[in-house]
């Protein structure tokens, strides 16, 4: 039996929605996925539907959740059905909802420099299949200084500062992919991930097919 994904995007423009979900899609269908895409965030509502998901794939920036659709995808999840997501479209979702965060491992809080900042991103000793034979690359792009979950298993990381900014007296190795559980599901994210084009660019394509994959249990 092929695995299923779900798709819901939607939120703030500026991060393109469709146009990810649709590049999410496509990786997705090639590695053998039954791919559902919605764009209203109802499509958690169905607790019994959501369970019977292998990944689920959120692309929605900031907006607002209400309790029956949090409750129902927070507790799929808890049950074993996998969540990974990049950028603001996971932990730049829903503001208010401690518990997304509490589920995703992070929250943005800045991005110094805006769109643009040139910076590197340094893969970590932390082995893992996601990130193996994968080397340090640059990128140009929204550098996310996040407040994150110290329970992460970091998978890549990125130094601050880069740009100037109310941080710069504070150096730091600010994680950039992650790995993480919330109960029984695997959660995957990478804060790379502004426009369609920054992912679809190459290594950052394949550490997200990974992590759909190692997220879904087939890594």
């Amino acid at each position: 039996m092929s695995s299923r994904a779900l798709i819901v995007f939607g939120g703030w423009e500026g991060h393109q929605p469709r146009e990810v979900a649709e590049l999410f899609r496509r990786v997705l269908s090639e590695d053998g996925f039954e791919v559902e895409v919605s764009d209203t965030l109802d499509a958690f509502k169905d607790e019994e539907k959501l369970r019977g998901l292998s990944l689920i794939v959120p692309h929605w920036t900031m907006g607002k959740i209400n309790g029956e659709q949090l409750n129902a995808v927070c507790s799929a999840v808890r049950s074993g059905v996998g969540m990974a997501g990049c950028h603001g479209g996971m932990c730049d979702a829903f503001r208010e909802s401690t518990e997304w965060q509490f589920m995703t491992g992070g929250q943005w809080v800045a991005h110094p420099g805006n769109d643009g900042t040139a910076y590197a991103v340094k893969m970590s000793e932390t082995a893992s299949p996601i990130t193996d034979g994968i080397e340090d690359f640059e990128v140009a792009s929204e550098q996310y200084y996040l407040h994150v979950d110290p329970g992460v298993k970091v998978l890549a990381t990125a130094h601050f500062p880069v740009a100037d900014g109310p941080h710069a007296g504070n150096p730091c190795e600010m994680p950039v992919i992650w790995t993480k559980t919330y109960g029984l599901g695997r959660v995957y994210y990478s804060s790379l991930g502004h426009s369609e084009a920054v992912l679809a660019k190459e290594p950052a394509l394949t550490l997200m097919r990974r992590g759909f994959l190692w997220a879904a249990k087939r890594l």
